[in-house]
């Protein structure tokens, strides 16, 4: 198992900004992805390559497919149309023995952490580790422990069942274990949702912070744009399919945070402002 976790000569892991190599292949590429439930389309000819080391901020108001884009990107879901590639590889092509291997290069922090409830804070942290069997056990709480410390908590929470945690404590230690198994590719599903301005700025500093120390590809799911500001490289908006006509693209902007401000499609500026703007009336005149 690499060691991405090694001290440098301050005893503190590397916090130097991340470099993203302009010419590398694509580690994460959706080509024409479309995705429907039944009858109801969720995901339209998503097209989107996400380079190593860069984080891309997913966001969109609810019911535009963000998080089961995630799904897709991490063969959960397999798309209607399209294809779906990670590091070159067709996801619909492996077995699912090759995918469950694949899948270990990923860490998934979810909406609601998705912790273990009858399990210790350390047990859930090394839950991946026992699974597949990765470490030696005389090395695994010693390992467990720098991940604590690295999320910002005391190694006194070790021994606490989530039930016992505040929700800004269970998110950061769903964010130890999806790094656990020291992913290439970290996902994270609305990663400040319930929480305080402050433990909200604390989530997206630890997300800062953690691409910056293990190199690592983010994809944020988020309506949060504070977190847009802080951690995004490349900030990709979706709308609702419902919402789109025939031949409209369901990728209504792509660019960075300053390109973001200055976007002046109606539907981007009111959500970034928090606007309702037309869509108060559109719903009126729906009902």
């Amino acid at each position: 198992m690499r060691d991405r976790f090694s001290d440098g000569p301050t005893g503190k892991a590397f916090a130097g900004a991340a470099t993203l190599d302009e010419s590398a292949e694509p580690l994460v590429e959706l080509e024409d992805v479309a995705l429907q439930f039944g009858r109801t389309p969720v995901l339209r000819d998503i097209s989107l390559a996400i380079r190593r080391g860069e984080t891309v901020t997913v966001i969109g108001e609810s019911g535009c497919g963000k998080t089961v884009l995630l799904k897709l990107i991490i063969g959960l879901l397999e798309p209607t149309a399209g294809r779906v590639h990670f590091d070159g590889m067709d996801l619909a092509e492996l077995s699912e023995k090759e995918l469950t291997r694949t899948r270990i290069r990923f860490g998934f922090l979810f909406q609601g952490a998705a912790l273990f409830d009858s399990l210790s804070v350390e047990r859930n942290v090394a839950f991946g580790l026992r699974e597949h069997g990765t470490m030696p056990e005389d090395e695994m709480h010693e390992f467990v422990c720098r991940l604590v410390r690295e999320v910002g908590l005391a190694e006194s929470v070790l021994d606490k069942k989530p039930a016992e945690l505040s929700g800004g404590m269970k998110k950061r230690v769903g964010l130890a274990r999806a790094l656990a198994m020291q992913p290439e590719i970290i996902l994270y599903d609305e990663p400040t949702t319930g929480l305080d301005p402050i433990m909200s700025d604390v989530i997206n500093e630890l997300i800062v912070q953690t691409r910056a120390r293990h190199r690592v590809t983010s994809i944020v799911v988020t309506h949060d744009m504070r977190a847009v500001q802080k951690v995004a490289d490349r900030i990709v908006m979706l709308a609702p399919v419902a919402q789109l006509e025939i031949d409209e693209p369901q990728v209504v902007f792509q660019g960075s945070p300053k390109e973001l401000a200055q976007c002046n499609d109606a539907r981007v500026s009111q959500f970034i402002r928090g606007e309702s703007g037309a869509r108060l009336m559109e719903k009126a005149y729906r009902n």
